[in-house]
């Protein structure tokens, strides 16, 4: 299911795949070698290493054909893409209510979700041919507990227990585009690189004018991965302001 926000607009608008706002195939695609899971997926997956693998499968092949992933990313999907982001779910309280913002190819979101079902995950992403493909692969997955919404962060009205964010924009940019989308006492995940220390240092004080607290750089899945995953954690901690009433879902 996809709900939609406010249509983008002007150059973002441009880039926002007119053309593309037919359903995309789930199984289209041209045929790619998929990389077989490694040992360490079946840990992460546990019993729901399938859904993992179909998520994989669809990447490297839509996925590729639609723009969401590059053709030379497909052999270290595994590990580059949905082990790195999966990894992310053990900072996740029980049965919260994720936002993904930005969420492109599901990444963050999808691979959580694959790893959580006791998790409600709502993905938000402005480009049409990016959410089309959001919606078909969380009905080919079979992720009930995931909603697809087509709009800028500032657009949906939604609102979770945790934000998460991927490869969107620096932190200054950022925190102030997911502390609405937060209950107070909710958590910012943003995965970031190895300079995730200096853009802290470099933004912490525009994080906390946009109502953030306790920031600090955490690494996660060093027991899986060859290169841990990188997330500045933080905490809403004053009231959202300034965007009206949302729902709670």
């Amino acid at each position: 299911m996809v709900t939609s926000g406010t249509p983008p607009t002007g150059h973002a608008a441009e880039q926002d795949g007119r053309e593309d706002d037919r359903a995309v195939p789930a199984g289209g695609g041209s045929a790619r070698d998929v990389p077989e899971a490694p040992a360490s997926a079946r840990t992460v997956f546990g019993d729901r290493l399938h859904v993992a693998t179909r998520y994989v499968e669809l990447l490297a092949h839509t996925g590729v054909s639609h723009g969401l992933i590059g053709p030379r990313e497909v052999p270290r999907l595994w590990e580059r893409h949905v082990l790195n982001c999966a990894v992310v779910a053990e900072l996740v309280p029980a049965g919260a209510t994720v936002v993904d913002v930005g969420s492109g190819a599901g990444l963050p979101g999808l691979a959580i979700a694959a790893a959580r079902p006791d998790l409600r995950i709502h993905l938000v992403e402005p480009m049409a041919r990016r959410s089309d493909w959001l919606s078909v692969a969380v009905d080919e997955l079979g992720l009930t507990g995931v909603e697809v919404h087509r709009g800028r962060a500032e657009e949906v009205d939604v609102v979770g227990d945790v934000v998460t964010a991927r490869a969107v924009s620096k932190l200054a940019t950022l925190a102030p585009w997911m502390a609405p989308l937060a209950h107070e006492g909710g958590l910012m995940l943003a995965l970031k690189g190895s300079s995730a220390a200096d853009e802290l240092a470099r933004d912490r004080a525009a994080a906390g004018n946009a109502g953030w607290g306790g920031l600090e750089v955490v690494h996660v899945g060093g027991e899986f991965l060859d290169t841990p995953t990188t997330v500045i954690r933080g905490t809403r901690t004053s009231p959202r302001r300034g965007r009206g009433k949302r729902s709670r879902r």
